[in-house]
């Protein structure tokens, strides 16, 4: 029964997964369906993620009020019907009103998994959680890529996605009670996390009732709006650049990019071993480097060939940043806040999913895809150098004032 509970967290974040990366594999087949302009994308993943940021903000009182379980099944339950409308809206303007609740859908329960996970299991269970995500992020170009060489019909991926998403709704509900009692039980695998008594920022999260007058608590939001904004926009423009830039096709960008998932899902699946012996700062600090050089590939005037190593290396290099840094939080704050410091990352991660994808598609309209490695680039070195500044203020043992 507890493995079982295991399953159908994982699951859920596969749902969470599969509709983050279709838009951008869609896209470009979309515009020319509607006849929008391009960066017309952005304006879409702005109001999921706007939804996404409404929600991951009210997480923490959703949660006490509703349940995990209850959550996980009602957002999943929304996101499927938003996904359903996707596949038969007539218009750009249906598109939009659909996106908030598909965005709504994801914040809490990403949220609430999130902390359960960090605060209740083992780093290898938040990378392999997270693993699933990739799972999902994968299959949605690879589902939307198939509809595309087959009939050009984006709409039926979209569906197809909405269906596999409508299944795990009756398996949610169905499972309901084990929720209740495993989720209160903690489930399998519990971690007793072993918060420093001489990490500066644990002591300060004790001694403040305000997360973000702990020191370093800014430092960590900036990492995930970087790191955020860098992931959905390789997922969003990613076939848009390999299409305008490099001149393949629509199908072909698509199946590329889910690539790069793919490198994202088999990272994490490898990462939940590795933390057996590396620690979450050194994982961390990896990723990003490996990140950057492939980004700094796609900068490069290389053949094409070179293109898909550096979508592979970023996905790689991402795989471990995210879920390390999720299960560094209430070892760097405290359990007493985490749950509250993970709803603001989460708002700010998808804060940064929000601005800086769109920013992007703005200024490439008016110019050209090529910025499209360079502002990557930017967007791991800025993440690097707040990570960095943070395991500083780690190492030291004294307690300071906050910021």
């Amino acid at each position: 029964m507890a493995t079982l509970f295991l399953i159908i967290i994982y699951l859920a974040f596969i749902s969470l997964g599969l509709p983050d990366s279709m838009l951008g594999a869609a896209w470009p087949v979309m515009q020319l369906e509607y006849g929008a302009p391009i960066e017309m994308a952005g304006v879409l993943s702005i109001v999921i993620i706007v939804g996404t940021i409404i929600s991951s903000l009210g997480s923490e009182t959703i949660l006490k009020r509703l349940g995990t379980g209850n959550v996980t099944f009602i957002s999943v339950a929304v996101t499927a019907v938003a996904l359903l409308g996707f596949s038969f809206a007539p218009s750009m303007i249906w598109l939009i009103v659909l996106a908030l609740p598909l965005g709504l859908g994801a914040g809490s329960i990403d949220a609430g998994l999130n902390n359960y996970v960090a605060t209740h299991y083992k780093a290898h269970h938040m990378s392999w959680l997270h693993c699933f995500w990739g799972v999902g992020a994968m299959l949605g170009p690879i589902i939307m890529s198939q509809f595309i060489a087959q009939d050009n019909s984006w709409r039926s991926g979209y569906f197809v996605v909405a269906m596999i998403q409508f299944a795990l709704v009756v398996l949610l509900f169905v499972t309901l009670p084990l929720w209740k009692r495993l989720g209160n039980q903690g489930g399998v695998d519990i971690k007793e996390v072993q918060e420093d008594t001489t990490n500066p920022l644990t002591q300060e999260s004790a001694q403040y009732e305000k997360p973000l007058r702990i020191k370093g608590v800014k430092l960590a939001l900036i990492t995930f709006l970087f790191y955020v904004g860098m992931e959905a926009t390789m997922g969003l423009w990613g076939s848009s650049f390999l299409v305008n830039v490099k001149g393949m096709s629509a199908s072909a960008a698509a199946q590329w990019v889910s690539m790069y998932y793919a490198g994202i899902t088999v990272g994490r699946f490898v990462t939940g071993f590795v933390t057996f012996k590396f620690s979450n700062r050194t994982l961390i600090r990896t990723g990003q480097i490996l990140a950057l050089v492939g980004a700094i590939l796609l900068v490069l005037p290389l053949p094409t060939i070179f293109s898909l190593f550096g979508f592979i290396l970023v996905g790689l290099g991402s795989a471990p940043i995210f879920p390390c840094m999720l299960h560094e939080t209430p070892v760097r704050f405290g359990k007493k806040h985490s749950q509250k410091i993970m709803g603001y990352q989460m708002a700010v991660a998808y804060t940064g999913g929000a601005i800086l994808p769109p920013l992007l598609g703005w200024v490439a309209a008016h110019s050209s895809f090529v910025i499209f490695p360079i502002v990557n680039v930017s967007y791991i070195i800025l993440m690097l150098i707040a990570s960095e500044k943070i395991n500083g203020l780690m190492k030291k043992r004294i307690p300071h004032k906050h910021i």
